[in-house]
C-alpha cells in the first residue's frame, strides 16, 4: 500500500507565537528553528500514530481489492472519500461509485466498507491499480485538533529545542518524553488481528 500526500495542511496545529510562549523565548532569532521543530513534531506525531492533524488530502494506493468487504485506511480521522479510481496498464482510470461505500471513522482505525450488493472490477494495472483519494484531519483550523494532541506537540517541540546537540539514536537524550506518549495514547491504533 502506498500513501501519497496530495494537498498538505494549510496551517500547523500550533503557531509560532504559541510555541515561543511555551518555550519562553523572546525575540525572533530562533524563529526558523522553532518553525522547523513545529513541522517536525507534527510529522512525527502523524507518522507514529497514523493521524492527520490539520485537514489534508492523500491518495492511498492498493494493488487489488481485499477479499473482505472492508479496506483498512492508514490515516485517521477520515473526513471524506473524494474519489476511487481503478487504473489500467495505460494509466487510464474509471471511477468507482462512491455511493457503494461507507466510511467508518468511529473506531481508532478508519475503514472503507463496500456495500454487499456492489461488485467492483479488479484494476488492470498490476501495482497500485486502485487509488482511494481521501480528505483526512480533525479540521482546517488549529482549534479543531484536540487539546491533548496540541499540548503533546508543544512538549515535543520543547524537548527537541532543549536537546539539539548531536546524539546517538537510542540514547536517553533522543527518547520522546513519556508525557508526550501518555497524552497521545487515546489516539493509538490498536490492531487485534490481521485483515487482508
Amino acid at each position: 500500500m502506498a500513501l501519497i500526500l496530495t494537498a498538505p495542511p494549510a496551517v500547523e496545529p500550533v503557531s509560532l507565537v504559541e510555541a515561543k510562549a511555551h518555550l519562553r523565548v523572546d525575540g525572533d532569532a530562533e524563529n526558523i528553528l522553532i518553525q522547523s521543530l513545529i513541522l517536525t513534531s507534527r510529522l512525527h506525531i502523524e507518522t507514529a500514530f497514523g493521524l492527520a492533524l490539520i485537514q489534508q488530502s492523500w491518495a492511498i494506493f492498493r494493488d487489488a481489492w481485499p477479499s473482505a468487504r472492508e479496506v483498512m485506511l492508514p490515516l485517521n480521522p477520515i473526513k471524506s472519500i473524494d474519489a476511487i479510481r481503478l487504473y489500467d496498464v495505460t494509466g487510464t482510470f474509471i471511477l468507482a461509485p462512491l455511493a457503494g461505500f461507507t466510511v467508518d471513522s468511529s473506531a481508532n482505525q478508519s475503514r472503507l466498507v463496500r456495500h454487499a450488493n456492489l461488485t467492483l472490477p479488479q484494476p488492470h494495472r498490476p501495482a497500485n491499480g486502485i487509488e482511494i483519494a481521501v480528505t483526512a484531519g480533525f479540521g482546517p483550523n488549529p482549534s479543531d485538533v484536540p487539546a491533548p494532541i496540541r499540548h503533546a506537540l508543544l512538549l515535543l517541540v520543547a524537548h527537541w529545542y532543549e536537546h539539539r546537540d548531536p546524539s546517538e539514536i537510542g540514547t536517553e537524550e533522543t527518547r520522546v518524553p513519556q508525557a508526550v506518549s501518555d497524552l497521545l495514547a487515546p489516539w493509538r491504533s490498536v490492531r487485534l488481528g490481521v485483515r487482508l
